[in-house]
């Protein structure tokens, strides 16, 4: 599906089925050098059973046009015009990484506009280390080794992530690759670290947010450790914490858990 965000063209995966405004709406948003398809079991599963499904590429990225966001800000802005431009007055938002601080931002900013808050894999501060923020602007193959070799604690996911077999390490470099020269004139990567890098404004945003909130953290992420929520849990007025067995990228390192935990929170 094509939606036209800010003067651009924007993809995004629905999950196999049309869009109906008339349904609830879930917005899955990427983190930084991903696209839609890290929420591949996720989104299809919600789009077979009466959900909207919208899961972009982030603008700049891939099958999406426009100007990669420089800010956690910007991209709160490209979350909310999304909703705009597919018509949706209210809808539940999950971001992942760099995804949750965008959707906790758009949250605070048009509170009456979501009646879920998934941040999944969040952290705040989002600091990035200054080795990976070099690396990702001057040796980005190094960067994306590094980045992978954080991200997972197993070689291979379940046979429901992307196939018996799978090789997390191998799927996930390949993705960051390709995502990573899908932009010739912007480097996604680096800019993508320092929005993370640079937010300010977690829990001033955590304290506007009015509706339930889920953090749905990995057990042994060590790019955002569960601890490093810590900040947004204690603003949070409805807030719950999930653990899963996974790293960073749970949602293809312990798909079906992650599945589980956002369906029974979106059903509340």
């Amino acid at each position: 599906m094509l939606l036209n965000v800010h003067g651009a063209k924007t993809f995004c995966y629905t999950g196999g089925k049309p869009f109906d405004p008339a349904k609830p709406t879930v917005v899955f948003v990427h983190g930084v050098l991903n696209d839609h398809s890290v929420w591949i079991l996720q989104t299809r599963y919600f789009a077979h059973h009466g959900w909207n499904v919208l899961a972009p590429d982030l603008p700049g990225h891939c099958k999406s046009e426009g100007e990669p966001p420089k800010t956690v800000e910007e991209a709160a802005d490209f979350v909310l015009a999304l909703l705009d431009a597919a018509g949706v007055q209210k809808a539940s938002l999950v971001g992942h990484s760099f995804g949750s601080l965008a959707v906790l931002e758009a949250a605070a900013r048009a509170p009456e506009r979501v009646t879920h808050l998934a941040l999944v894999g969040t952290a705040f501060p989002m600091k990035v280390s200054p080795a990976l923020l070099d690396n990702s602007l001057n040796a980005p193959m190094k960067a994306i080794d590094l980045v992978n070799a954080y991200s997972h604690s197993t070689l291979a996911p379940p046979p429901s992530a992307l196939g018996p077999g799978t090789w997390l390490y191998g799927g996930s470099r390949a993705l960051m690759k390709r995502v990573l020269a899908s932009n010739t004139k912007v480097n996604v990567f680096h800019r993508g670290f320092v929005a993370c890098d640079s937010y300010a404004g977690g829990e001033a945003a955590m304290a506007k947010v009015t509706c339930p909130v889920l953090f749905l953290l990995g057990r042994y992420d060590a790019m955002t450790p569960p601890r490093a929520a810590h900040a947004l849990q204690q603003k949070a007025r409805t807030g719950r914490t999930v653990l899963v067995d996974g790293g960073h990228q749970m949602m293809t390192e312990a798909p079906d858990a992650v599945l589980v935990v956002l369906r029974d929170f979106l059903r509340e």
